[in-house]
């Protein structure tokens, strides 16, 4: 067995949930009237989601902003229609999730502006059940991963040493944000993976 995991902290997008950014912005397409390529390069390429995940932007400032950018006021209601339409759970993973969460405590910990974590409810209703409240934006550390400051400021939170924690995350930049903060980390591509990662550690799924 490799170390004592006492806590198993997860990305969202595309690790728990999957998620289509191309289909968000096609949403968001029809809502507003403007076109999928254009909505993409003003929220995406220019860098305003990553001032949102960075909580650089307080909610209201980044909903004016997200309306700004693409020319269209989107109000929150847009907002989350978009998003949710974008994102479908992850099945098996959730699954792993829901027998893990009976030997070891789970959180998440997601690049994202805490609009996100204020209708988690509405976007991923299978989340509450299986974390509770251990559901983390980004943004509410004013800080983005893969800067370590994130990471810590979210143990600091959970109450948990860097070393007791494996982080599980698609971006390897990210992977690599939190073994520099002193946790462990799994770069994910497949559950199966995250059985392999966890058997070694003693934790067979």
């Amino acid at each position: 067995m490799v170390g004592a995991i006492g806590l198993v902290l997860f990305d969202l997008d595309n690790v728990l949930y999957d998620y289509n950014r191309r289909r968000r912005a096609e949403r968001l397409s029809a809502i507003t009237g403007i076109a999928a390529d254009h909505i993409s390069a003003a929220i995406w390429d220019s860098g305003l989601e990553r001032l949102g995940d960075a909580g650089t932007l307080p909610r209201d400032a980044y909903l004016q902003a997200f309306g700004d950018r693409i020319g269209f006021p989107v109000g929150l209601a847009d907002w989350l229609d978009a998003r949710r339409a974008a994102m479908s759970p992850n099945g098996p993973m959730l699954a792993l999730v829901e027998r893990l969460r009976a030997s070891v405590g789970v959180a998440i910990l997601t690049n994202n502006p805490e609009l996100l974590t204020d209708h988690v409810d509405v976007l991923c209703p299978e989340l509450r059940p299986l974390f509770g409240d251990r559901i983390y934006a980004s943004a509410s550390f004013r800080a983005a991963k893969p800067d370590v400051t994130c990471f810590q400021r979210c143990l600091a939170g959970l109450a948990v040493e860097p070393s007791a924690v494996l982080f599980v995350d698609d971006l390897p930049e990210n992977v690599a944000g939190a073994r520099a903060a002193g946790l462990h980390a799994h770069h994910f591509t497949s559950v199966e993976g995250v059985r392999r990662e966890l058997a070694a550690r003693g934790m067979a799924m």
